[in-house]
């Protein structure tokens, strides 16, 4: 059985927080980037073993058929949900997010993580060509949040204990419940890293404050080396 160990959550006191990305598909190097100008160490995850020691994990836009069928030939099917239920905080963003939902409405057998109370819809805001950008106010964010929407899955259904924090003409566009948060867009392409801000300090729960210029902290040592 592959099982993620148990998170080994940083605290508040920890000067650098640690935060991974899953590297099997879509654009982790843009989450990877964002995250390194806030000055956290970043870890590319492409396999259970690197979950060790990362607060959070961010699984990224990509194609959710794709992700879903590499998450599980890697065994990240069980070690994601390991991860979480040891304490780690997941934030899914575009098909990260129909990944973490409960519900995939028309596709009742595609594998996903459930870790959110959620029915999503794919591509339900059209193809590639209906892609669109909208400005968003983000319950956390002191102005609006730009938002880039490329094939985007709509949110059908919240659960009870699902908090709504952004909406696009009345619907659900960001959401988050006991340490996973949802975005149906695409932060890392907006140029704007308060969403990224807001993961580590109010769902990982640790703090970032890296002055500006100051080079970002280097990964640990028995890391997977980011690439460019």
């Amino acid at each position: 059985m592959n099982t993620a160990p148990p998170a080994d959550r940083p605290t508040n006191d920890d000067a650098v927080p640690t935060v991974g990305v899953l590297a099997l598909q879509g654009a982790f190097r843009e989450h990877r980037r964002a995250f390194e100008r806030l000055g956290a160490r970043v870890v590319e995850v492409r396999k259970p073993a690197h979950l060790q020691g990362i607060c959070g994990l961010v699984i990224p836009g990509g194609e959710s058929t794709t992700m879903a069928k590499l998450m599980r030939a890697y065994g990240f099917d069980e070690a994601i949900p390991a991860f979480h239920a040891a304490g780690g905080a997941v934030w899914g963003t575009c098909a990260g997010a129909i990944s973490v939902a409960r519900d995939i409405d028309g596709h009742p057998d595609q594998p996903r993580l459930g870790l959110l109370d959620l029915g999503v819809a794919r591509n339900a805001y059209g193809r590639q060509v209906a892609s669109f950008e909208a400005d968003l106010a983000v319950e956390g964010l002191d102005a609006s949040f730009h938002g880039v929407f490329i094939r985007a899955p709509r949110i059908v259904r919240v659960g009870p204990d699902v908090e709504t924090i952004a909406r696009f003409e009345g619907d659900p566009v960001a959401v988050r419940s006991d340490r996973v948060l949802a975005t149906v867009f695409h932060p890392e392409l907006s140029g704007d890293d308060r969403l990224h801000r807001l993961f580590l300090e109010r769902v990982c729960l640790v703090s970032v404050d890296r002055a500006p210029g100051e080079p970002p902290a280097a990964a640990p040592s028995d890391a997977p080396a980011s690439r460019p």
